[in-house]
């Protein structure tokens, strides 16, 4: 059955391959836009990805804009969205914390209070670190009483976007509870690119390792031998959440979109060395050290490396048994991750490697921008 979807973030990377998925099923998909000029440019990069263009339409708006800065008419059309998405964010090391608050908290508020208003679904993107309660306590979150944690301290110790994200979380859940609307939460890995074509968009966490790989800036393996970056492919993460807006069993559940066949990270650059006939690091450098290096400027500014970066990578196991379930009864099957990882640093070492760069190997440039 075709419905209505009101996606936020639809020009991002996993906002693009949803909006191809659902159009492609024959829904029709409405994106929140701050350039709507720029509608073109999607409808054509939907299409790329497998999806109708045709049933693709932009709205005009921002999420730092109240009522998310949509006309009357718009907001009227809204209405009739039985699901809204939410996976806009403003992604980035470095932010400041009045920046980061204003899109990623104060935005999913907005884009939260919609939903409820006009009683549509909303399936919001978290992340699979909101799932690590250990981290989450020692960071300083109040899981009982988030409304009592300190958020400034928080974003010190995590980053601005990490931060940001989090408290968006907690916030947007009870807003949704006060208001009495339907929600779900897909908490995801860190992203591969699509398990076949290896399409990925520059600016994700694992585009920068790769890239790091190939200009001969990862010398070293961080932290041990159990560190780990678990990783989850967009086109398995869109089917999940797409099936999950329109499961009436997950109305107020979370997922955790997460493969737990994810290797250790030395062998996830050995992976990822292997199709550019690349040699991967053997040795370790240890967690603690690499933050103290990251300290100085030009040592950060060689190794193309931020702090930040480094909360991601961690020993901490998680259990996946609910979204084997998940996508077993919705007939979703989960790509092989080695395999996906092989073509995402393919297409990396493709598309978004900078000229003019001492790596030997062709490359096609603009790809990972699109």
């Amino acid at each position: 059955m075709s419905v209505e979807c009101f996606v936020t973030g639809g020009t991002g990377f996993i906002g693009q391959h949803l909006v191809a998925y659902l159009s492609a099923k024959g829904h029709t998909v409405r994106v929140l836009m701050r350039r709507p000029e720029r509608l073109a440019a999607l409808r054509e990069q939907v299409g790329n990805l497998g999806g109708i263009a045709t049933r693709v339409f932009a709205v005009a708006g921002d999420l730092e804009r109240d009522n998310l800065g949509l006309s009357f008419a718009d907001r009227e059309m809204l209405r009739q969205a039985s699901v809204v998405f939410h996976l806009g964010a403003h992604f980035a090391w470095g932010l400041s914390l009045e920046h980061s608050r204003a899109v990623n908290v104060e935005g999913a508020k907005r884009v939260a209070l919609l939903a409820a208003e006009q009683k549509s679904r909303l399936v919001s993107i978290g992340g699979y670190m909101l799932k690590n309660h250990e981290h989450l306590q020692r960071i300083g979150i109040d899981l009982h009483y988030p409304g009592l944690t300190n958020w400034p301290a928080v974003y010190r110790h995590v980053g601005a976007y990490e931060g940001s994200k989090l408290e968006a979380h907690f916030a947007t859940l009870e807003l949704m509870s006060a208001k009495g609307g339907e929600m779900t939460v897909v908490h995801p890995a860190t992203v591969c690119g699509h398990s076949r074509t290896g399409h990925i968009l520059d600016g994700q966490p694992l585009v920068a390792l790769i890239r790091n790989l190939v200009l001969g800036k990862l010398t070293a393996v961080p932290g041990t031998a159990e560190h780990w970056l678990p990783l989850v492919t967009v086109d398995y993460l869109v089917e999940l959440v797409a099936a999950c807006a329109f499961d009436p069993a997950m109305r107020g559940q979370e997922l955790l979109a997460l493969d737990d066949q994810t290797p250790n990270l030395r062998e996830l650059l050995v992976q990822a060395a292997q199709p550019l006939g690349l040699k991967s690091p053997k040795h370790y450098i240890p967690l603690r050290l690499l933050r103290l290096l990251l300290r100085i400027h030009p040592v950060a500014r060689f190794l193309n490396t931020n702090p930040e970066a480094l909360d991601f990578i961690q020993t901490t196991r998680f259990d996946t048994e609910a979204v084997e379930q998940f996508a077993k009864r919705h007939g979703i099957a989960k790509p092989d991750i080695r395999l996906s990882l092989q073509h995402t640093a393919m297409f990396v070492n493709s598309y978004c490697i900078p000229k003019g760069k001492d790596v030997n190997r062709p490359r096609i440039r603009g790809g990972c921008s699109v």
